[in-house]
């Protein structure tokens, strides 16, 4: 696999199924992700994507850091650690060998105007490539769901891939002051529409079972004058 095209959508799947089940699956980081390009690192939690394109938190040493899938990479099975080898440097070549010079009647020059001046060339270090800056990781996604389902109100509480609170009934009371709170066009009327429905349906079933109260109560009346 090339370490340089990044984590796809169905592999980052795999990963967080992985990680369900316990398991810290390996990933080699690539190219983009600068001077650690080639190590191996586990992935030990995939926090919300919807808050930061990185989301990957890979285990690293003894650091734990975010990263994008375009940094990682499935690391190869048996690979531990790629080794990058320095490329062998060229061979300086032999200086050129000035041959002698044949000089027939000509004045002879002194030392001092023959040597020529030396020009001092600065080696100029090689360009150090930059360290992709690594952002500190921030809190997981905090998710607060109200659904309604089957007659009931629900609230249920989630943080990243950890649910803080099960669903829990509340009242219907209670469910429409939460909607108050949110100013979407829509949200509130919905709700008001299904508790009128329900408040329609309770009304109906006190009424029919007055009209059974009222008849039993007749009932019993009937029976009491016939002592």
């Amino acid at each position: 696999m090339d370490a340089g095209q990044g984590l796809s959508t169905s592999e980052v799947q795999s990963i967080r199924e992985s990680l369900a089940a316990g398991r810290k699956p390996r990933v080699v980081f690539t190219a983009s992700a600068g001077q650690i390009a080639g190590q191996v690192g586990q992935v030990i939690e995939l926090t919300d994507p919807e808050v930061s394109d990185e989301f990957v938190v890979v285990r690293f040493g003894r650091d734990e850091l975010p990263f994008s899938p375009a940094d990682l990479a499935v690391a190869p099975k048996g690979v531990t650690r790629r080794v990058v080898e320095p490329k062998p440097e060229p061979e300086p070549e032999p200086p050129a060998v000035a041959a002698p010079e044949f000089v027939l009647d000509t004045p002879r020059v002194p030392a001092q105007q023959q040597e020529e001046p030396k020009v001092e060339q600065t080696e100029k270090p090689p360009a150090r490539r930059a360290v992709k800056a690594v952002k500190p990781k921030g809190p997981a996604g905090l998710t607060v769901t109200l659904a309604y389902a089957d007659g009931e109100w629900t609230v249920a509480a989630q943080q990243g891939s950890k649910a803080l609170a099960k669903p829990y009934v509340v009242k219907p009371a209670e469910a429409l002051k939460m909607v108050a709170l949110v100013d979407v066009p829509g949200v509130q009327e919905a709700v008001e529409q299904i508790l009128g429905t329900e408040r329609a349906e309770a009304e109906q079933q006190a009424e029919k079972l007055r009209a059974e109260l009222a008849e039993i109560e007749a009932r019993l009346a009937e029976l009491r004058e016939a002592r």
